[in-house]
């Protein structure tokens, strides 16, 4: 890992009218997040680490909720290389405090940024989305019928929602939306102590916080989230007067330490910007939906199918995104199609998607109809499908049926389905890496030849990119059709 540069200015940042940030993302979301970055905001300074981008930009807390890629939003504050850990308790902290509240006028400086982006109010109502204060239950993807399963799925769903070292982490529907996070355990006689100790304090800085710790690597072999936050705590309270609320802040202070970095931000939002409020029930995790409708190319005035809809979440996120295009959406199931329904009437979308009951196989649709399909393969959990790979040779066909020429076929697939449709791509590429571009054709695959029919022939790899649904790993893969030769049609 390359040196952290040096602390920017606020100072500096605020005449220029822009700001330092970093989002958080899923596994593998990264690109997806910086390329969002780059196209919607215009960002500068854009840096992906694993879990993490950061990045400088001028855009008002308006532009920056617009965000679809990401988990969490934050001010930064602070981002240094990893701490030397020490065996000495009292030293790390005594680092650490050092390194979290420095030098007084520096957190004046972004207190005064926090304001500025918050109408320079800073009341609760500031940091808090309005646009998601509907107390609404969200199932993910690999969500089981258990407590236990949905917190550990909640926990992986991001990099910045796992805490390693056994430390207990709640899901978001259980915490009335707020992250998942482990709360410093700052002790109540700390809250007697927010009336100016310490000169730096004055009255426009007067309000209250929490400190929410993430440790992992090294350094959580020696000191806790618990402890660390403690700390921090106590020195903020010192320094500036700033009374303790861990239910409901007016700030809250974000630390991450880990072997490759130490990050301290400030949450813009108090919602996750994953959170949509025009999604009712969430089937695939709502960030995924949008990176694989990012790549399919949707253009004003196209059609869009989604063979597969389930509950619709990919079709919501392409209707919102891209409003000129009209998409279709096909299940075989009563009560996906019912919960899909439901999802897009809440949405305002029913004059956008159009909902019918079909198998993937044989959909009642003309050929060469759709600029782009979209579609996230059943994985064999939720579904029960004794065998996936069975089904795959079918599902392309009918894909590519549907497809017009020069379209895009974007497909979420499992592990297993991933391996295969990666074997099948380097045997129809002649084991040729240099040429990725090769058609895509099942004619010397024994494993898809089994009950797949007439071969696909003219879907053409353009990209796989690997992400993570929770504790399953998933990849989407882009496929384009191309024109059939000459009197091969």
């Amino acid at each position: 890992e390359e040196a952290s540069p040096p602390q920017p200015s606020l100072l500096n940042m605020s005449s220029a009218e822009a700001g330092r940030f970093f989002c958080t993302a899923g596994r593998g979301m990264e690109p997806f997040l910086a390329r969002e970055l780059h196209t919607r905001l215009g960002a500068a300074e854009v840096d992906s680490v694993s879990g993490k981008v950061f990045f400088s930009t001028a855009a008002g807390l308006g532009e920056l909720s617009k965000l679809r890629s990401g988990e969490r939003l934050f001010l930064l504050v602070k981002k240094h290389r990893a701490l030397q850990v020490a065996r000495n308790k009292g030293k790390m902290l005594h680092e650490i405090k050092s390194l979290v509240v420095g030098e007084p006028k520096y957190w004046l400086d972004i207190i005064s940024v926090w304001r500025k982006l918050h109408g320079h109010e800073g009341k609760k109502d500031d940091v808090s989305r309005e646009e998601n204060t509907l107390p609404v239950k969200r199932k993910s993807e690999e969500e089981t019928n258990t407590a236990s399963k949905r917190q550990k799925m909640e926990q992986a769903v991001s990099e910045e929602c796992q805490v390693e070292a056994a430390e207990r982490c709640v899901s978001p529907e259980r915490m009335n939306h707020q992250e998942c996070s482990t709360e410093s355990e700052i002790s109540s006689e700390l809250l007697s102590k927010g009336s100016g100790e310490n000169p730096t304090a004055n009255h426009h800085l007067s309000f209250t916080f929490r400190v929410s710790c993430r440790c992992s690597g090294a350094i959580a072999k020696i000191l806790t989230p618990q402890e660390i936050g403690r700390a921090i705590g106590v020195a903020l309270v010192k320094q500036f007067g700033w009374r303790v609320d861990l239910r409901n802040p007016d700030l809250e202070i974000f630390v991450h330490l880990n072997d490759i970095h130490s990050v301290v931000g400030i949450p813009l939002f108090r919602l996750p910007l994953a959170n949509r409020d025009y999604i009712r029930t969430a089937g695939l995790r709502s960030t995924v939906a949008w990176a694989m409708a990012s790549l399919a190319e949707i253009s004003a005035g196209a059609l869009v199918l989604d063979p597969m809809c389930g509950l619709g979440t990919i079709l919501l996120e392409a209707a919102k995104e891209w409003p000129e295009a009209f998409y279709w959406g096909a299940d075989i199931s009563d009560s996906q199609l019912e919960g899909a329904d439901g999802n897009i009437r809440a949405a305002g979308l029913v004059d956008k998607i159009e909902l019918l009951q079909a198998s993937v196989k044989a959909l009642p649709l003309p050929s060469e109809s759709f600029d782009s399909i979209i579609s996230d393969i059943p994985f064999g959990k939720k579904f029960k499908v004794t065998n996936d790979t069975q089904l795959l040779p079918g599902i392309l066909q009918e894909m590519e049926r549907l497809l017009r020429v020069g379209g895009t076929l974007i497909l979420l697939l499992s592990q297993d389905l991933h391996q295969l449709m990666d074997n099948l791509t380097k045997k129809s590429a002649g084991n040729d890496s240099s040429e990725p571009k090769k058609t895509l054709n099942n004619g010397n695959s024994s494993s898809l030849a089994n009950g797949g029919g007439e071969s696909f022939r003219f879907l053409v790899p353009d990209g796989v990119f690997g992400v993570s649904l929770g504790k399953t790993d998933a990849f989407i893969h882009k496929f384009r059709k191309i024109s059939p030769p000459a009197g091969n049609w």
